[in-house]
């Protein structure tokens, strides 16, 4: 099913309409948007030199930082009075980021929402629990309006207390579960512990996000609850969910085109890069009306897919989101990415989902341990079995990343487990 027939809009069309809303959108913020004005000005750029969509490559770049720096509402195109909701990042590392919506915003989100949860295969009969936290974060109120909107069902169950979401899907009959993955996997943890199989329970769908997660974990989280799992990808300076989705054939997440101007640039230099190469998405709002963003560094790591969809969609897909350029690991020169750890562990019989990346430093030279939970059913009595389980998982880190990590196997249920997202990186060099 397509929700919206925009998402099977012919190239060219969706190229015009682009360009018609890109203008428009370079014309508001040089209007209403003193920061923004500023800096065109200093370009020497004026909207009217908006011709083509290659014009693009000449705006300027927005860093997260400029939303720190205009906190809280430096940004905003409208008056304080015509946002109806605000939503903030947690601010964990300085100042939060400020985002705003206006009555015709929050009626957008919900449909972007809607074409994602239905390219998931959400129907109006589905019953979904939503294990997100509500509140400032735009997890939980994004999915809920979205997943409305389609007509189906909500239970916003928010996050935590795991017994009681376990008594939720049994008493409600839940098919649809929404989370980030590692959470679902601790429901299913929770879940055997009190004697019930998780493919049982009648969940046919999960749509997971708020952070990356790798094949081999939609492996073990299919595996464990016998349903769909599919990848959703958003962040709150754009909107909050909503940005793209997974379709059933799980090859590469649909970017809403008609909303989202995407491109691939080079971290390093700022150049922006052909289809299919590998490199930071770069994401220009061309519909927001409270906060519109030109050009905003997302420092997410992907690439993006123009070709046919078999679903047939024709917005062009985000492959999976591998790293941020901002959680990239330089050890002793070599770049680490924690997805490659968790591509290797996902495939290595003997241990769970459960793993933490520690760096540290050692007089001149960095080191990293790499702890990894032994899977629950995992025992054999024998240490020589363990030695072996750990040499043979050091052994293709090494090949892998080319450094040599220490590998540490740690007892299952040993390493925390959150609601949120979960910590994979301890890097002890900057405490």
């Amino acid at each position: 099913m397509i929700w919206d027939r925009m998402e099977t809009l012919p190239r060219e069309d969706m190229a015009r309409l682009q360009l018609d809303r890109l203008k428009s959108v370079v014309r508001r913020v040089y209007q209403k948007v003193p920061f923004y004005r500023n800096r065109l000005q200093e370009m020497g750029f004026k909207p009217t030199d908006i011709k083509n969509l290659s014009e693009l490559q000449k705006l300027p770049f927005t860093e997260k930082d400029d939303l720190r720096d205009n906190y809280p509402y430096g940004l905003f195109a409208v008056p304080l009075e015509k946002m109806v909701r605000i939503h903030a990042s947690s601010g964990t590392t300085g100042r939060p980021t400020v985002v705003g919506y206006t009555r015709k915003d929050l009626r957008t989100w919900s449909e972007l929402v809607a074409r994602v949860v239905v390219q998931a295969g959400v129907k109006p009969r589905d019953v979904v629990q939503i294990c997100f936290s509500y509140g400032l974060f735009t997890g939980g109120f994004g999915l809920h309006y979205g997943l409305e909107r389609v007509g189906a069902t909500v239970v916003p169950a928010s996050a935590g207390n795991t017994q009681r979401q376990l008594r939720l899907m049994q008493d409600f009959n839940t098919t649809a579960l929404v989370s980030t993955p590692t959470y679902a996997l601790y429901i299913a943890e929770v879940a055997r512990e009190n004697g019930l199989d998780p493919a049982r329970l009648g969940l046919r769908l999960g749509l997971f996000g708020s952070e990356p997660w790798s094949e081999g974990l939609r492996h073990e989280l299919q595996t464990a609850w016998g349903f769909t799992a599919t990848d959703n990808y958003g962040m709150s300076e754009l909107i909050g969910p909503g940005v793209s989705g997974e379709c059933r054939f799980q090859d590469g997440l649909h970017i809403s085109e008609d909303h989202f101007l995407p491109e691939i640039i080079d971290p390093e230099t700022g150049e922006t890069l052909p289809p299919g190469e590998q490199g930071e998405l770069v994401i220009t709002t061309l519909t927001k009306e409270g906060l519109p963003l030109l050009r905003y560094r997302t420092r997410d790591l992907t690439t993006l897919d123009y070709t046919p969809c078999p679903c047939g969609r024709t917005t062009v897909r985000m492959r999976r989101v591998f790293g941020r350029t901002d959680d990239m690991l330089i050890i002793r020169g070599v770049n680490v990415f924690p997805s490659q750890v968790e591509e290797i562990l996902m495939d290595t019989a003997g241990v769970g989902p459960h793993y933490q990346i520690i760096v540290d430093r050692k007089g001149y030279l960095d080191e990293m341990e790499v702890q990894v939970e032994l899977a629950a059913d995992y025992f054999t009595g024998a240490f020589r079995d363990l030695e072996t389980l750990e040499r043979n998982i050091k052994e293709r880190l090494q090949s892998t990343l080319n450094i040599t990590p220490k590998v540490k196997l740690v007892e299952y249920r040993s390493l925390e487990r959150t609601a949120g997202k979960a910590k994979r990186v301890i890097d002890r060099r900057r405490i």
